[in-house]
């Protein structure tokens, strides 16, 4: 009854395209997402004194400096 009345009122559905909207506007939406995040990790360089700073403070850590030459190679990273 229902077919009846949509084709007997000049409706004959969606059609088969309907899928194509959704399906765009989710790449779309996909696509903004993507390049947002690839733009966004070029921008942050990590500064090159702070990986230096925690190379040098695992060394510490693990004993193979001494706390002096902690100290002298720290204040060497930070005047750059």
């Amino acid at each position: 009854m229902l077919m009846t009345l949509m084709t007997w009122n000049g409706y004959d559905g969606p059609g088969a395209w309907w899928p194509i909207f959704p399906i765009f506007w989710l790449l779309l939406i996909t696509g903004v997402v993507v390049a947002f995040t690839i733009f966004w990790r070029r921008r942050r360089t990590p500064d090159p004194a702070a990986a230096g700073a925690a190379q040098l403070a695992e060394r510490f850590a693990r004993g193979e400096i001494d706390e002096q030459e902690y100290r002298d190679r720290l204040s060497v990273l930070r005047q750059e």
